[in-house]
């Protein structure tokens, strides 16, 4: 028998709190049509791609006191791409809305990801299963994966699979790339009359899944709460021991969301932010530059300790390296069936690498480290982009600020000691317990994914609004995956996805960094938030990350 800790035994027994507009019951509830919409951008060429499912109208719901029957449906969930804490509670709200609705239903989870529906790998949700994972972390109920959908035999095997399993609806739980599966997958199932729904649900720890009807995306608010207690613990610990720098990579490959919540939460010395990197065309040696001008500030007030903050995908924003990344991944294609490059040793491959950059990206390529050229040519992510998690850009900022502050001891400009650690945040978070928000919105959202279904809706992200409020005042409503998209260069070509949100450097969120980070950068006005808690008064367990109450306070007094 599985062993549970004592806080496992308590998360189980949590109910996840319901907006009032879902609480009513899932059958009595009514829809309202909103405005109808159009993509965030590139128009045209997203309307002519998604001819059926383009320019629906926002969705909302209230409860009413009519009932509504459900004839007995079957419905798929797939749980797509990265971990995020709430995944399960996402499939125990589609759940038990299913039930709710009418008991002979029938929910499937395919294994594995996106893959499970198009091999047919599944199994049928029960109470016993669906109550063993209530309140958890991780994806682990039916794990997950990251196969594209988007060829016309994957789209045929999905059919086979659902007609076999009398499957009206599918529910795609993902973030940007999942969702933008999900319109693909909604707009073949209408153009093909299979009677098939989709339904996305906005998942991912970088916080890049939102917009103006998507406030956040689940996994965010548990993530760096997680991130944020490790980083007070390393806080502490520097300001005991008062010997070291503490460099701090954190997830968020191409949105800074993540560092800059976890900053507001923590105040720490150094906080890099990509998108300002790419705007103020930051080269790297400003950033290393910056960084040594603040150690040797500190150092001058005997302070030789410190904590700097690193965004994940900080390389990619640099304009130089960004251009000879760009460069770079169209190369690799290029040379992806090329056996003579694939057979080659590796500075032989370098140079192959260097001879067919252009002069600008080659000299950045060959001026950077062996360790960082090899990280570079790994295997590339699903997109055909470089994997900015393995590029160890911590390391290479220490051994640069290292190399700056000796030049400046020579010059007689510094006097301090530089010693630095190095870490990396990503996993510790990812499959964390969730958060009573995350808990209640996760649930929430795959409630509200059943009703999407049950009013016939297709191509919609199921959303819930009004997230600083309590959970009795959530909104409860759908928006078009249409209304998300643009286009972009993937593997070498341009192919409708969903937008990513990127850190608004003229929001209220990043103003409040930028007019403390002086101060923070010299004065130790560490915050130390320590772990999640669950239990207790709602000012200590219910509370909202920074980012979702400045964002909302802004959208409120803007009404």
């Amino acid at each position: 028998m599985k062993e549970l800790s004592p806080l496992q035994i308590e998360r189980l027994k949590y109910q996840p709190k319901l907006p009032s507009s879902l609480s009513g019951g899932i059958n009595n509830l009514e829809l309202t049509e909103g405005n109808k919409t159009q993509s965030v951008k590139d128009r045209e060429q997203i309307k002519e791609l998604f001819k059926n499912t383009y320019g629906k109208p926002l969705i909302t719901f209230k409860s009413t006191s009519k009932t509504l029957t459900c004839e007995q449906r079957n419905i798929g969930v797939i749980l797509s791409g990265g971990q995020a804490p709430g995944g399960h509670n996402v499939i125990a709200g589609l759940y038990d809305a299913l039930k709710q609705a009418n008991p002979k239903n029938k929910l499937y989870g395919f294994l594995g990801g996106p893959s499970g529906i198009i091999e047919g790998n599944y199994i049928e949700f029960t109470d016993e299963k669906i109550n063993a994972y209530r309140n958890t972390g991780g994806f682990d109920i039916i794990g997950s994966g990251r196969t594209k959908l988007e060829t016309e035999e994957q789209f045929q095997s999905a059919l086979k699979v659902c007609k076999k399993l009398e499957i009206t609806g599918v529910v795609i739980i993902g973030g940007d790339d999942s969702n933008t599966n999900a319109a693909m997958l909604a707009e073949w199932f209408v153009k093909n009359n299979a009677g098939i729904q989709v339904i996305g649900c906005p998942k991912t720890i970088d916080g890049d899944l939102k917009n103006d009807q998507i406030e956040i995306s689940f996994g965010f608010d548990t993530a760096t709460k997680t991130y944020s207690e490790l980083i007070g613990n390393i806080l502490r610990d520097a300001n005991s021991a008062k010997k070291y720098w503490h460099f701090i990579k954190l997830m968020g490959r191409s949105a800074t969301h993540v560092g800059l919540e976890t900053a507001l939460q923590t105040q720490p010395n150094i906080t890099l932010i990509s998108e300002e990197v790419e705007e103020k065309k930051m080269s790297l040696k400003q950033i290393v530059d910056y960084i040594a001008d603040i150690v040797a500030k500190r150092a001058e007030a005997g302070k030789n300790f410190g904590i700097a903050l690193i965004p994940e995908g900080l390389i990619e924003f640099i304009p130089e390296i960004k251009s000879m990344i760009s460069g770079l991944n169209d190369t690799l294609a290029a040379l992806e069936n090329d056996s003579s490059y694939k057979n080659a040793e590796e500075n032989k491959k370098f140079e192959i690498i260097k001879n067919k950059l252009n002069s600008e990206n080659a000299e950045v390529f060959a001026s950077l480290p062996v360790i960082i050229k090899q990280q570079l040519l790994m295997d590339r992510d699903p997109h055909g982009n470089v994997q900015v998690s393995k590029i160890e850009t911590e390391k290479l900022l220490i051994q640069m600020v290292s190399e700056k502050l000796a030049e400046m001891k020579k010059a007689g400009k510094y006097s301090g000691k530089f010693s630095a650690q190095c870490h990396f945040f990503g996993y510790e978070g990812r499959c964390a317990f969730p958060s009573n928000f995350d808990a209640d919105y996760c649930y929430s959202l795959g409630f509200n994914a059943f009703a999407l279904l049950k009013f016939g809706l297709t191509g919609y992200l199921s959303s819930i609004k009004n997230l600083s409020s309590p959970a009795k005042d959530w909104i409860a409503g759908g928006v078009p995956l249409t209304m998300m998209m643009n286009m972009e260069k993937r593997h070498g070509e341009f192919k409708p996805v969903i937008k990513k949100a990127l850190v608004e450097l003229n929001g209220p969120v990043f103003k409040v960094l930028e007019q403390n980070r002086e101060d923070w950068a010299l004065n130790d006005r560490y915050i130390f938030p320590g772990a999640i808690q669950y239990f207790g008064p709602s000012s200590v367990c219910d509370i909202v990350t920074e980012t979702l109450k400045l964002e909302n306070n802004v959208k409120l007094a803007s009404v």
